[in-house]
């Protein structure tokens, strides 16, 4: 045996019972959320989506910029859920077998930062994940070429949308990636362009398809443990909005709620936000995604806090809205009492087997009972409640009707938005009622699961009643049990 073979012997003798150990004192090596044998039915159902004529190459997540805490890719995780910067997954189509490349052992990163997996993992990474196979990242070309093209499989599928890391949504990658282009002095193509590229030119003859529509579909669907971690994400986020409402107060600044999200996320093993937080009082409101939070709040405002967690790479989304003094004024009661009884409406009429535009066109005809019985001290406000329903039934007679945004992994899920609702889907509704003239907004949103026997909206740790969320916010909240260490300006 050569000094080279021998040392890599040696070395994985005492790494296997290292990993071990860790894992044994609270350093796990393999997320305990998801038994191997799910990664290995989602994988499965890749396999039947490319053929057996193809296979399948997934990137997983750089290393991050900064101290920032490493979090895998969702599309990567969802498959495999190993967490290691620069690792690759291999899906072969016609044998059904799973090749994960890791990077080679960095002993120098691993003196400070404590064990990582590595390629010199293989036997323990394949005992944790029930990989079939595990290389280092300097053979997957060479994997590529010598078992794929040389065998006649000349399609590869990858995903071509750019990868949702954390606090990111596919929306916001592409704007990522489209700002990016649009600077003169900046013009990087996306991490999955580069990647596309840089197989055509080694492999010129190989046709790349895009796999993010298959990924897309199967996330949809969420399985029962899936929905547990989107259960513990949405029960935070209600618990971050209440622990705000009982916080709050004229004089104090809207970023101080968010310190107190953040407490309670982190405090309950999160490990990050979902999205920046949307706190946003008075005129701020007005802007969905305003999320300065430089404001000192003042009596009299209406405050929208819209924030969650990422819970084990599943994210929630809840919105609530009320009055920073604690005690709503007359037009918020009437107008916040209007739109949330209709959108009582809107929750009423979710059901599995029904289409986005059935609900909308049922929720519809219940706004419409509200509005007439409605009372309004202002004419603009009752025009701004008609004009609301008006829209939002009319938003139920086009092409693709917009009920929700689907949530999962991240914030806005992306799948398809046609044909009836189905158990295992999550989804949120949003409706925005405004009053431009005045800068008023009014929305709330909540988690809606979709189950065999109905729907089930699971955000409601935070209240929407009136009376319930004056009740509440004449508790003492965490603001006012510590107050600043240093004053206001």
């Amino acid at each position: 045996m050569s000094s080279r073979p021998l040392r890599a012997a040696l070395a994985l003798a005492f790494l296997l019972p290292v990993a071990a150990a860790l894992a044994q004192e609270g350093f796990p090596l393999f997320t305990t959320d998801f038994p191997p044998e799910e990664f290995a039915a989602r994988r499965a159902k890749v396999y039947e989506a490319i053929g057996a004529d193809a296979f399948a190459v997934v990137q997983g997540a750089p290393v991050p910029a900064g101290y920032t805490r490493f979090r895998q890719s969702n599309d990567f995780y969802y498959l495999c859920g190993i967490e290691v910067p620069h690792a690759y997954l291999l899906l072969d189509g016609a044998a059904k077998k799973a090749t994960l490349f890791l990077p080679p052992r960095n002993e120098g990163r691993e003196r400070g930062e404590g064990k990582m997996l590595s390629a010199e993992d293989a036997d323990e990474v394949r005992k944790l994940s029930g990989i079939d196979a595990v290389a280092s990242t300097e053979a997957l070309a060479e994997q590529i070429e010598g078992q794929y093209l040389r065998r006649g499989h000349r399609v590869m599928y990858t995903p071509l949308a750019p990868a949702e890391l954390g606090s990111m949504s596919r929306d916001l990658a592409l704007r990522v990636t489209a700002d990016a282009a649009a600077d003169p002095f900046d013009g990087r193509a996306s991490r999955e362009g580069r990647f596309v590229t840089l197989v055509k030119e080694r492999f010129p003859f190989v046709e790349v398809k895009d796999l993010t529509p298959t990924l897309d579909s199967l996330r949809l669907i969420k399985s029962e443990r899936e929905l547990a971690m989107l259960r513990k994400a949405t029960h935070l986020a209600g618990l971050a909005i209440l622990e705000g409402m009982k916080s709050v107060k004229p004089g104090q600044y809207e970023h101080e709620l968010d310190g107190v999200g953040k407490f309670v996320f982190w405090r309950n093993g999160a490990q990050g936000d979902a999205y920046f937080s949307l706190i946003g009082s008075g005129p701020n409101a007005f802007w969905p995604h305003y999320n300065a939070g430089k404001r000192k709040m003042l009596d009299g405002d209406f405050l929208l806090m819209d924030y969650a967690p990422d819970y084990g790479y599943y994210e929630s989304d809840v919105t609530r809205m009320f009055p920073v003094n604690g005690k709503f004024s007359q037009w918020q009661k009437e107008l916040y009492g209007f739109y949330l009884a209709c959108y009582r409406e809107i929750l009423k009429a979710i059901a599995p087997g029904k289409t986005s535009g059935q609900v909308i066109q049922e929720a519809g005809a219940g706004m419409d009972r509200v509005l007439a019985t409605a009372k309004f001290t202002k004419p603009s406000h009752r025009k701004a409640a008609e004009d609301w329903v008006a829209k939002y039934k009319k938003s139920g007679e086009s092409e693709y009707p917009y009920l929700g945004h689907w949530v999962g992994m991240a914030t806005h899920d992306d799948g398809p938005h046609v044909g009836p609702l189905k158990p295992g889907m999550v989804f949120t509704i949003e409706p925005a009622l405004t009053v431009p003239d005045e800068k008023i907004y009014v929305r709330l949103e909540d988690v809606i699961f979709i189950t065999d026997k109905g729907a089930e909206v699971v955000s409601n740790d935070a209240p929407w009643d009136i009376d319930a969320i004056e009740k509440v916010m004449k508790e003492e909240g965490m603001l006012k049990r510590y107050p600043r260490v240093y004053p206001a300006p």
